[in-house]
């Protein structure tokens, strides 16, 4: 038997954590991701500013082709990982073994934040 790819052994934690509905909700799913890939360059040294201008420029372009942006997204945060020293693949093992302790938290903030809103609840 294959081994399981990484993305699907977080679909078990997103199903026992949102349930069906909102584990597919394309809407919630999209902002999740921008929520943390804003993150992760705040925390490598973005600035809002140049974020700002990185949201308009992209915003300005023509819409493009789902899995061509995965695969670009991919070989960026590789590429960022890279030159911050960090493993991709560790650091996501990590983080799906410590959300696995926080389904609780994690549905508590999810229940409180504000509905038809972007914005998460509560820092977890």
């Amino acid at each position: 038997m294959s081994e399981q790819t990484f993305q699907d052994r977080v679909q078990p934690w997103l199903l026992e954590c949102f349930g069906e509905t909102i584990a597919g909700d394309r809407e919630e799913r999209n902002h999740r991701f921008l929520e943390e890939a804003l993150e992760l360059v705040q925390a490598t040294g973005c600035t809002a500013s140049e974020a700002h201008q990185l949201v308009d420029y992209v915003f300005g372009r023509d819409v493009g082709d789902p899995p061509q942006e995965v695969g670009g997204v991919m070989v960026t945060l590789a590429a960022l990982c890279l030159a911050n020293g960090m493993d991709m693949h560790e650091a996501a093992e990590v983080e799906l073994a410590r959300i696995w302790t926080n389904v609780e938290a994690i549905r508590a903030k999810h229940a409180a934040k504000p509905k038809h809103s972007p914005l998460p609840g509560p820092s977890v």
